[in-house]
């Protein structure tokens, strides 16, 4: 673990780091769930340094339950998870987020570059991300309410991939149309659909797998860095 300075410099929030062996061909911020930084977030860093990338997943729930860690498959957990996202500052959150990416570079040096990924919440937050900060390049999976989001397509000013998951109960057929509609024509933008495929599709661990599109997905997301991380 190690502690990044917010942007105004009045407080401080932990993050998980997996560093590479080696120098790092780039950084990649890893945004969480609704569930904290848990086990699964950890092994998405994991998994990413092993590819030779320094990986950062800040504790965006810090202001509200430092450190928590939940699990969706147990009940009580998943309605905590919710009752959280309820309490959460998105603008805030985004904010801090900026903070560890700035964090990330200033680790890499020499004008390293630094990604973004992020999962259901983080997908969300990973749109967000394009259109509000300079992250080189963002990857949202499952992101939920990107259509209310559409009027800031403007600002994605570098490439973002977004991974759909056909049967998502948290995005409706309607709004995966919408999501379309206002960005298959986005020159930075790419959609990528799931057909069959649930919310969570692509966690590491848990009931919500599916692995034959959580491999599907992550191929596509390591080939989307590789090219313009590094």
């Amino acid at each position: 673990m190690i502690e990044i300075d917010t942007l105004d410099g009045e407080g401080r929030f932990d993050a998980y780091i997996a560093e590479p062996n080696g120098r790092a061909r780039a950084a990649i911020v890893v945004i969480q769930e609704i569930f904290g930084v848990n086990r699964g977030i950890r092994q998405k860093c994991d998994r990413l340094a092993a590819d030779g990338y320094l990986a950062i997943a800040p504790d965006l729930f810090w202001r509200i339950e430092p450190g928590i860690e939940l699990d969706p498959d147990v009940p009580e957990e998943m309605q905590r998870g919710l009752e959280l996202m309820g309490q959460f500052d998105q603008d805030r959150a985004i904010r801090d987020i900026e903070a560890t990416i700035r964090a990330a570079r200033a680790r890499l040096g020499d004008g390293g570059k630094v990604g973004v990924v992020g999962y259901c919440l983080g997908g969300r937050l990973a749109y967000m991300t394009a259109a509000r900060t300079d992250s080189d390049a963002s990857v949202g999976y499952y992101a939920v309410g990107i259509d209310g989001l559409l009027g800031e397509k403007h600002g994605i000013a570098r490439p973002l991939m977004l991974h759909i998951a056909g049967d998502d109960g948290f995005v409706d057929r309607e709004t995966q149309a919408k999501m379309h509609e206002g960005l298959d024509d986005h020159p930075r933008v790419t959609l990528h659909d799931y057909p069959g495929e649930d919310h969570g599709f692509a966690t590491e661990v848990g009931n919500r797998r599916s692995p034959e599109a959580a491999d599907r997905a992550d191929a596509r997301t390591k080939a989307f860095f590789a090219e313009h991380l590094g």
